[in-house]
């Protein structure tokens, strides 16, 4: 492709540095990850930083109550390990009390909020476990700067702004102290106005002095204990007692000579793989970005792996999902032969082998001696499930919203058990090398989105901020892991940027399409020049984050 053609999708350029590198969605959040790796901290320690002032700058996207996912490249070892910080679901609360819950409220799913939702929060452990395998700094210097803000204020951006109006209303009633700790006068602040949270200051200070056992163990961990028998929760202090994240290797498949990254189930990462496999088969360069063959083309790729995605994922302590097959260039063969190139499928049989919207925050850190880190962190839906502990300062994730129902599906519920995650970092390593951390944020947007920006770097020649301006698709109705089956193909959503003519080609081919309406994620991305050394950052223009280097 020109790059011409490809330049006029760019916003600003590439941020370019050669000491270390950030990029939050949060410009103060990267500036505290850069002065962390100023200070001698590792990539780790500017990640655990930028992630504990976003806790506090982007409630609506991430926090202490929700669960975390990590891959990055250990430059010592020459590795790359990835950590699966994400929890269960309480012990004491059975399938069979589930499903009585429900009934009792004429629910036949999960809701999206309240005390049914909750499960343990990962986040703190998973800050720990990576800290002391990898940190270099203190984490009472890593959590003082967001103790800072948090005590001070910060300035509210434009996105969060009008993404905490939005959680507002579902959120405000709920038990506990969130109305008091996430609001001005029962509203959401506005664009600029400068917002504190002295109880989450004071959780953060109780962590940096005693450790993630204060979280899981002690003072903290009694208040939730206690909070929780009073207003009719499930999660107890021994569901947090025995929590603990996991060790896991990533898994990758090969993409035109690029080695793709992702972590293994009970997240979505698998998806990502299985779309590029399909893809590998297809000439896209030779087709066009944008053109209504290539749309069509990866659409009916992301349709063919969410079908598996909704067959095989689920925690593996649970159910196995048959990993290898899935991921076989031979299958990804026959799955490619079901795709008629002129006609939009409506619906897709997984082989014998309402997710939805999701707010979270993704991040990339690198630093002078060729570490990278890529972490993705999340409550899930709006802000998490609404449950606040008076003095604490965050709010509990609704990931049990994910289960599904159905006897003898994967996914289905089961007490002491990780739901579906929806959340992946992306990492590609090139001639066995750490190349890119990137994530694409927003549920069922983030394998779909992951997909696009590769093409759009691999196929299609775009620099990395262009990768990540360029016009994105969305495709939702897919069948999903709560028991959700596509029968009339879904529904897909352009943004502005795709000409006329895509549009209608795709419309030809039988696809619903709609246009500027969808979820198109949110972006950072760092790559690194394997020759130079050099950084490349770059961060999206449709929400409030940077790229910054040194």
């Amino acid at each position: 492709m020109d790059r011409v053609i490809g330049r006029a999708f760019a916003g600003r350029s590439e941020v370019i540095a050669t000491g270390g590198m950030a990029a939050t969605a949060h410009p103060l959040a990267t500036q505290v990850a850069l002065e962390v790796l100023r200070q001698g901290g590792s990539a780790l320690d500017g990640a655990i930083a930028a992630n504990a002032a976003l806790g506090l700058m982007e409630p609506t996207g991430c926090g202490v109550g929700g669960d975390l996912f990590a891959i990055g490249w250990d430059s010592a070892s020459r590795q790359l390990y990835g950590l699966n910080g994400s929890g269960r679901s309480p012990s004491g609360l059975s399938y069979e009390q589930v499903l009585a819950e429900l009934k009792q409220r004429g629910l036949s799913t999960f809701p999206t909020h309240g005390m049914l939702t909750v499960s343990v929060p990962g986040t703190v452990d998973a800050w720990f476990s990576l800290h002391q395998r990898f940190g270099k700094l203190p984490m009472s210097r890593l959590l003082a700067p967001a103790i800072q803000y948090a005590e001070q204020g910060f300035p509210v951006t434009d996105y969060i702004a009008c993404s905490w109006q939005e959680s507002l209303t579902a959120l405000i009633d709920e038990p506990g102290a969130f109305r008091s700790t996430f609001t001005i006068n029962g509203r959401a602040p506005r664009k600029g106005e400068i917002f504190r949270n002295p109880d989450l200051a004071r959780t953060y200070r109780i962590l940096a002095e005693q450790g993630r056992d204060a979280f899981y163990r002690g003072e903290l961990a009694v208040a939730i204990d206690g909070f929780m028998r009073r207003n009719g929760g499930w999660l107890s202090l021994g569901d947090l007692s025995g929590h603990a994240s996991e060790w896991v290797s990533p898994i990758s498949s090969s993409y035109r000579g690029y080695e793709v990254c992702q972590l293994p189930p009970n997240t979505q990462g698998v998806t990502v793989l299985q779309i590029l496999n399909v893809l590998e088969g297809f000439d896209l360069r030779g087709s066009g970005f944008g053109t209504p063959e290539t749309l069509h083309l990866m659409i009916e790729a992301k349709k063919l792996a969410f079908e598996d995605r909704a067959r095989w994922y689920g925690d593996p302590a649970f159910a196995k999902a048959p990993m290898e097959r899935l991921l076989s260039k031979k299958y990804a063969a026959k799955q490619r032969e079901q795709i008629d190139p002129f006609r939009a499928a409506a619906r897709y049989d997984p082989a014998s082998a309402i997710v939805g919207v999701g707010d979270t925050t993704y991040l990339c850190v690198a630093d002078s001696e060729g570490n990278m880190v890529s972490l993705i962190q999340s409550n899930f839906r709006d802000m998490g499930s609404g449950i606040v502990v008076p003095g604490m300062g965050f709010g509990f994730q609704n990931r049990g919203e994910l289960f599904a129902l159905e006897p003898g599906h994967p996914n289905i519920y089961a007490p002491g058990k990780r739901p579906f995650h929806t959340i992946i970092p992306g990492f590609v390593l090139r001639q066995g090398s750490p190349w890119l951390a990137f994530g694409v944020m927003g549920a069922d947007m983030q394998p779909q989105g992951q997909a696009q920006i590769l093409t759009n770097i691999i196929d299609f020649d775009m620099n990395l901020q262009e990768a990540g301006d360029a016009p994105r698709w969305y495709h939702e109705g897919s069948s999903d892991p709560t028991g959700g089956v596509m029968t009339a193909g879904g529904r897909v959503s352009l943004e502005s940027g795709f000409s006329y003519e895509a549009v209608w080609g795709l419309m030809t081919r039988g696809h619903r399409v709609r246009s500027a309406i969808g979820v198109y994620g949110g972006y950072q991305a760092i790559l690194r020049d394997l020759e130079t050394g050099v950084y490349y950052g770059a961060s999206e223009g449709r929400k409030d984050g940077a790229a910054a280097g040194y």
